[in-house]
């Protein structure tokens, strides 16, 4: 079985390279400092929302189905958001991509959460050569690589789906309710800076981890569209992740003790496929 890795991030500004560039004041509180960028940039007609190389990672979240099962995690020890904080989640994800080689699977990943990886990545100057690679260590690479947004390795459902037209693009919110599924169950992805000053991590990190398990389920209804799963084959998946979410309800390594799994189990439909 080829190991399959749902990933997606939250981010943050980059407080520190925003200092860096002069885009805020380099002293005084960070909260008032990207308050006021952010009232320039309305002012000006901009947009709020920071280009990628201007926001830093705070969470990345992880879902990782092999012949052992199928986990869900946040990569990294806690919730800091030092240097050493994001390059260790960087390092992480890259790492789980270099020892398992395994199909990448996101939702707008290869639109936002790709790029901001590869600029954090320059920013510590870590290294990832299978990811990168494009057919120089692995011929297959050439024909079927990580970095190609024709290619699927990296499987960008929102792309696809989409035929690569992003007029056709689907939130993933929307998607997976219509697929019978939780979607983000009232949380909010544009309001992560707010939680990020109200100390709120676990709240973010649970959030994320509902996104790639929403994700993982459509890309099982992906391959079930593709026929490379049967009806039975898809509950069968299905099935083990209720189980494997069933298990970290009051696991106390898990964010806010796995109680957004039970939400999410509650909330999950039982609806079959035909």
């Amino acid at each position: 079985m080829t190991p399959t890795l749902v990933f997606d991030l939250e981010t943050i500004p980059d407080v520190s390279g925003l200092r860096r560039l002069g885009l805020i004041q380099p002293d005084g509180p960070e909260a008032d400092s990207v308050a006021a960028l952010m009232a320039e940039r309305e002012a000006a007609g901009q947009s709020t929302f920071l280009p990628h190389h201007l926001h830093r990672i705070w969470i990345v979240g992880c879902a990782f189905r092999d012949a052992d099962g199928f986990r869900v995690r946040c990569l990294g020890d806690g919730y800091g958001v030092s240097d050493a904080d994001e390059a260790t989640r960087i390092r992480q994800f890259f790492g789980i991509i270099e020892r398992h080689t395994p199909q990448l699977v996101s939702w707008n990943g290869s639109g936002f959460d790709a790029p901001v990886l590869h600029y954090r990545s320059m920013v510590h100057g870590l290294a990832a050569p299978i990811y990168w690679d494009q057919g120089d260590l692995n011929r297959d690479f050439k024909y079927n690589n990580y970095l190609s947004r024709y290619h699927h390795r990296h499987l960008d459902l929102m792309d696809v789906l989409a035929n690569f037209t992003g007029r056709a693009n689907a939130p993933l919110d929307a998607m997976s309710q219509l697929c019978g599924l939780p979607g983000k169950l009232g949380e909010d992805g544009a309001k992560v800076w707010d939680a990020y000053l109200e100390g709120r991590a676990e709240s973010v990190a649970a959030y994320c981890e509902t996104d790639v398990v929403n994700t993982y389920l459509l890309y099982l209804r992906f391959r079930l569209m593709r026929g490379e799963l049967s009806a039975t084959s898809h509950q069968q998946e299905c099935d083990l992740v209720r189980e494997s979410l069933n298990k970290l309800i009051g696991d106390t390594k898990s964010p806010l003790q796995g109680a957004h799994w039970q939400k999410f189990l509650a909330a999950w439909s039982d609806q079959k496929v035909s």
